[in-house]
């Protein structure tokens, strides 16, 4: 079935309380580039303490609706603000205690959809969330397609906040800003030698080598790596691969994902899902469908079984 042509198209904006959804916003609609002859409309969740200019709003043709209460913001409540309306394209700045998921998966008005969701983080108070509201903010990155952290500081372990994004979306572009504007690329220093005729990844550092990988895999092209991972085969897969990795942590012990790349080997075919093995192999850039693009591929050298590791379980965080 042919899907609807979006002819209202969603900005979802998410992120906890204070993280600069207000203030992003608010920039983005005044920019003459975001100017559209139809009306936007504005669907407010969350209230913080930044604000709308009113003057402001009407000069871009921007109208504002409240929603108070999640229960309140329904199918039928939005099919209303169509017929209010009729705007042309739609923002919503979405209150950062309620589920993603649920207003991902609600029935839109007919021509509406979500075209872009950006995700907000304070740099200042991430760690905080992460301790303690883990598996809400896994839920609002898990489809954004940029997550902006700001208030950082350069001593803060980006890296590491990097990885646990990633962990759970692959393709989300991640930026981080300080008072001065975007921090620079940072070159993290990796706790394996990239020089090394075999690069050796032990079993605490597959993480880091996943994301690394994942980030830059042309500096991995032509590199001769060893690990060790468990053994997957998705149905359907060519029966000379198989895809070696581990299990991540996304958000709780009961949210977890595989996560590994696409080894390509003649003993594939001997090998059952749920073994261990250690993989020596050479990494290509290659195009395959499980990537939806380019993305590393491992041409075994040797595979062998071998024991399952203590701790199976990658962390980021």
């Amino acid at each position: 079935m042919q899907e609807e042509e979006i002819r209202v198209p969603i900005y979802l904006m998410t992120g906890f309380l204070e993280s600069g959804k207000t203030s992003f916003l608010r920039f983005t609609i005044e920019q003459d580039y975001f100017a559209i002859p139809e009306k936007t409309l504005l669907i407010l969740c969350e209230e913080g303490e930044e604000e709308y200019d009113p003057e402001s709003l009407k000069a871009c043709n921007t109208v504002v609706e409240v929603v108070e209460n999640e229960e309140d913001l329904t199918p039928e409540y939005l099919m209303a603000l169509e017929i209010a309306h009729n705007p042309g394209r739609v923002l919503i700045e979405y209150n950062g205690m309620w589920s993603v998921k649920r207003f991902e998966e609600m029935r839109l008005p007919s021509g509406w959809g979500i075209v872009q969701h950006i995700t907000t983080v304070d740099g200042s108070t991430f760690q905080m969330y992460m301790n303690n509201m883990k598996s809400l903010f896994m839920e609002m990155v898990r489809h954004a397609e940029l997550v902006l952290f700001n208030r950082c500081k350069e001593s803060d372990p980006l890296a590491t906040y990097r990885r646990s994004i990633k962990v759970v979306n692959q393709s989300s572009e991640i930026i981080f800003e300080d008072d001065e504007g975007e921090i620079d690329v940072f070159a993290e220093s990796l706790p394996f030698d990239l020089d090394a005729p075999v690069i050796d990844i032990l079993p605490e550092d597959y993480g880091i080598w996943y994301v690394d990988a994942l980030d830059h895999p042309d500096k991995y092209e032509g590199k001769t790596v060893k690990f060790k991972g468990r053994v997957l085969k998705p149905t359907g897969m060519n029966s000379k691969c198989f895809v070696p990795g581990r299990i991540a942590m996304t958000c709780c012990a009961d949210d977890t994902t595989f996560i590994g790349y696409i080894c390509k080997s003649p003993y594939a075919s001997k090998l059952k899902s749920d073994d261990w093995v250690e993989v020596t192999g050479t990494i290509a850039v290659e195009k395959q469908a499980a990537y939806h693009g380019y993305g590393p591929v491992i041409h075994a050298q040797s595979v062998e079984i071998c024991e399952p590791l203590e701790d199976e379980m990658v962390y980021f965080s």
